[in-house]
């Protein structure tokens, strides 16, 4: 296989520049032990969980959601980065979205068993709390049957014959040279560099325009209002009727909706490509959020208008998980080389982990204070995301790490030269003024 990539080796040669001394755990631990170790932090809080009840402690449970958070951090960097590196580049798309499809499928399975007939009573809801340590144990028994990740074990080890084996577990007895050829290809690239820590990361100019993409895709993916929309869903209900009792059993709805949205999405991404979803998605969200505030403020003064709010949020829903929540979770593994991927991870979880945060904390005021018109705030992200991917996020399927950072070069070296090219002119053609005046 023969390609020019002396555009994608020049830039990732100037990424040598501004070298540190820190790691993350990604870094310092390979992926599979990383995951495997991380199962014992839910498991111990899973058992605080169940035996807070018994013990009349509401400190085991702080602890315990503590530790989940701990998990759910770890789990979010580790899990995906180690997805996206096992994945054939052709299937990496769908790979990824699985994350989301899976996220989609542990909310579906906390409203099914919430309810009164399963986990959801006085007796029983310490294993409702506790039930993420069946589901680390599951991952436990079965994670060392599984290799490391081929890439981390040629780029971050030096390790082909492991890596050569891994690739054979993972995809086939086959040849894949091609693949290990496009490794070493990065690997050549990046030829003493060892992996940035997260500062920089921030400080490297070189790779600036996938840092934004970074900050602006997961700042969204958590104020895009989907929290909100879940949150106004009961009122919805509530005013088309739907009795007290019953609305568990409508809120199982969206979560199906958003489970079988993302397993749909899981099957066309390589044929759409993310850039697509991604803005389709945040387009359609955009209209909802608009029609969905109209129609709120309508529903005390039409019958039929809070049937129509419904719709809106299965909508809304559906446009989320078919694009935003499965194209953004593998972007940082994406878009960045290996030297880069643990530091733009650490970054994009601290994002979603800290929006997440900030809206839980604000959004009770925002609601007070604007009641449904808070949506026009989390029309502001959709839009803003929108336009950003569309004018400034080139398309990464079927592309590999250094193809994708000779995409972004491109795409803004070009722009970067149009507006030097503008100021120039017009310096000139002031010149030309002041002369023509003195």
């Amino acid at each position: 296989m023969n390609r020019p990539i002396s555009a994608p080796v020049e830039c990732e040669r100037s990424l040598r520049l501004g070298r540190g001394d820190q790691n993350n755990c990604l870094d310092v631990m390979d992926r599979k032990r990383c995951l495997l170790l991380n199962n014992f932090v839910a498991i111990f809080g899973a058992v605080l969980m169940i035996l807070s009840q018994t013990a009349t402690s509401f400190e085991m449970i702080m602890v315990a959601r503590l530790l989940y958070g701990i998990n759910a951090g770890v789990s979010l960097s580790a899990h995906t980065i180690y997805l996206v590196e096992c994945a054939p580049k052709r299937l990496r798309g769908m790979v990824g979205v699985t994350v989301a499809t899976f996220i989609s499928l542990g909310k579906f399975c906390g409203q099914l068993l919430g309810i009164s007939e399963l986990l959801g009573t006085q007796e029983r809801w310490p294993w409702l709390l506790g039930f993420n340590g069946f589901t680390a144990l599951l991952q436990l028994s079965t994670m060392p049957l599984l290799p490391e990740s081929p890439r981390f074990l040629l780029l971050d080890r030096g390790d082909r014959q492991a890596c050569e084996k891994a690739l054979g577990r993972l995809w086939g007895n086959k040849d894949h040279s091609m693949e290990v050829e496009e490794m070493l290809e990065e690997k050549a690239a990046l030829q003493n560099v060892r992996s940035h820590s997260v500062m920089e990361l921030i400080r490297n100019q070189t790779v600036r325009w996938e840092l934004l993409t970074i900050l602006v895709t997961f700042t969204a993916l958590q104020l895009c209002g989907i929290n909100a929309v879940y949150f106004y869903s009961f009122e919805v209900f509530r005013a088309a009727g739907i009795q007290e009792h019953q609305l568990r059993y409508t809120a199982l709805g969206t979560g199906m909706c958003e489970l079988s949205t993302s397993v749909a999405c899981f099957m066309i991404i390589e044929n759409t490509g993310k850039k697509v979803l991604m803005l389709r998605g945040y387009t359609g969200m955009s209209v909802t959020v608009i029609l969905l505030t109209v129609t709120l403020y309508l529903q005390s003064k039409i019958s039929w208008m809070p049937y129509c709010s419904m719709v809106l949020i299965f909508f809304f829903i559906f446009f989320f998980a078919s694009g935003p929540a499965g194209v953004t979770a593998p972007l940082p593994g994406e878009i960045f080389t290996q030297s880069f991927k643990s530091a733009a991870y650490t970054i994009a979880c601290t994002l979603n982990w800290t929006g997440l945060f900030v809206l839980g904390m604000l959004f009770p005021v925002l609601v007070e204070k604007l009641d449904y018109f808070c949506f026009f705030l989390f029309l502001f992200f959709c839009v803003g995301c929108g336009l950003y991917v569309k004018f400034n996020v080139p398309e990464t399927k079927n592309q590999t790490a250094l193809e994708i950072a000779a995409a972004f070069q491109k795409m803004h070296c070009k722009s970067e030269e149009s507006q030097s090219k503008k100021d120039t002119e017009q310096k000139l053609k002031g010149a030309q003024i002041y002369e023509t005046q003195f």
